[in-house]
């Protein structure tokens, strides 16, 4: 037989009560107590240890039903049934032992009379009363639906009566009446542990999962339950459910990650279609879709999508960043500095948020200087062939030769240099990317940090320069008086 220090460093520190079996056991064999209770206790360790806790709690059962009814107990009757009472309240089963316990007391106590004994015995039996009495309260409380205090009334019993699978799942049936899920979805999960096939608790918990809007947990859980039993109907219909909107959310995340954003936007629209009764599935998808829109940039509905989630949902920091991005391309410089602020209340330490804010406060300040954007009239995210042709647009309207009064003359020429200049910017990639960020490639000031002339090239370095080609000569002809 291993010793009993073995055994309490092996338990002691996942159910401290065992120690209480150890001691039993060890007592017992001391006083002779039959070998059928020892048997059912070291299986009983051993189905703990195999993580089999309703089983190992059948066999502690059957250890302390032995203690009580045996006749041939001698010498430690205090130190026997207190025990028993201990294990056995910790169970939960109060009424199946207190009766018993009674009557086996009082016939030792009268055999071998101890004032300590008796005081002891008087205890525990007392305890019992109480937590009988709490039970009740919790019953006729949640019977008139007072939730609340049959919580209070639960929370005591099982300080005590930690393993009480019944008690746990009346908790749980409170908490959901409360509005409390996840502490539902908690007392569940050890009623799940603590009785064999608890096929309903699976269920409950996945369909709390499922209104949390938690689908992969959800269906990991009902899973869980058609292990049990592939046949329960509740749990079948709910697995197909789950299942269904399981497929539909992978298949658009895929495609997100793929840059398929319409597609995307397509797929979290059925999302809503199938589950229009849970709020937070019409959230979640409406989250993504703000995304979608805002990576295929389509700003004005991105601006749309994500200000109908943050209604509901002032602090969601994903649909703050995803329509600070929408308004950089309307150009709304303030809104999106406001976004990233807020979004970064809540979340000081993401990098994309930061990065983010500075583009925004770049952006507003080169904005109230020169914007190549403004000045050929396209939108942020124009494509070349948008912006080649309003500059030629523009180069045609605004060129020197068109004017004949010579203040009308530099006026043109200015705009046409303002015209080329943007141009240049815009059509090549590296540099519309550093205007893009904030800043100007051709401002000598923002290139070498100040200092500099802030003028951009003069009208003569452009002569020669030909708006409507791609290289060659050309040469402008001006009229001088």
């Amino acid at each position: 037989m291993v010793a009993p220090g073995s055994v309490t460093s092996r338990l002691g520190s996942v159910f401290p009560f065992l120690l209480v079996l150890v001691d039993l056991q060890y007592e017992g064999a001391e006083c002779g107590v039959n070998a059928d209770v020892e048997k059912h206790l070291e299986l009983g360790k051993k189905l703990l240890a195999a993580g089999q806790l309703a089983d190992a709690l059948s066999q502690f059962h059957a250890a302390v039903g032995l203690y009580l009814g045996t006749k041939t107990l001698s010498g430690h009757p205090s130190y026997f049934y207190p025990k028993c009472v201990c294990i056995l309240g910790r169970c939960g089963d109060h009424r199946s032992f207190h009766s018993s316990l009674l009557c086996t007391l009082q016939m030792e106590l009268k055999s071998n009379p101890s004032e300590n004994e008796e005081k002891e015995a008087q205890f525990q039996l007392v305890k019992s009363d109480e937590m009988q009495r709490l039970r009740s309260q919790a019953l006729d409380a949640f019977e008139s639906s007072d939730y609340t205090a049959a919580i209070t009334f639960l929370d005591k019993i099982l300080e005590v009566c930690v393993w009480d699978a019944e008690l746990r799942e009346l908790r749980a049936e409170c908490f959901i009446k409360e509005g409390e899920p996840r502490k539902a979805i908690s007392d569940l999960k050890a009623a799940s542990k603590l009785k064999n096939d608890n096929t309903e608790a699976f269920y409950k918990i996945s369909t709390l999962y499922y209104q949390l809007g938690d689908h992969e947990l959800s269906l990991s859980e009902v899973r869980e339950c058609l292990k049990l039993d592939q046949d329960h109907k509740r749990c079948f219909a709910h697995y197909k459910q789950v299942k269904k909107l399981n497929k539909l959310i992978e298949s658009a995340e895929e495609l997100i990650r793929d840059g398929r954003y319409t597609d995307a936007t397509s797929k979290y629209e059925s999302v809503m279609k199938t589950e229009p009764s849970v709020a937070e599935y019409t959230i979640r998808s409406k989250e993504r879709i703000c995304h979608c829109f805002s990576k295929d940039e389509k700003p004005v509905e991105a601006i749309r999508v994500c200000s109908e989630v943050l209604q509901t949902e002032p602090d969601n920091v994903n649909a703050l960043k995803d329509r600070a991005e929408a308004y950089l391309i309307e150009e709304m410089y303030d809104e999106a500095i406001q976004d990233y602020e807020t979004a970064q209340e809540h979340n000081e330490n993401d990098q994309q948020i930061r990065e983010g804010l500075e583009k925004a406060q770049r952006l507003l300040k080169q904005s109230q200087k020169r914007d190549y954007y403004k000045i050929l009239g396209v939108k942020r995210n124009a494509k070349k062939q948008e912006i080649i042709k309003a500059y030629r647009k523009l180069a045609l309207q605004w060129h020197p030769d068109n004017f004949q009064n010579e203040e009308e003359k530099k006026k043109a020429e200015k705009k046409f240099i303002d015209i080329a200049a943007a141009k240049e910017v815009l059509s090549d990639p590296e540099m519309r990317k550093k205007f893009d960020d904030g800043e100007d490639p051709l401002d000598a000031e923002s290139q070498q940090g100040g200092g500099g002339n802030p003028f951009h090239r003069s009208w003569n370095s452009w002569q020669g320069f030909n708006p409507f080609s791609s290289g060659g000569p050309f040469r402008f002809k001006f009229h001088f008086n």
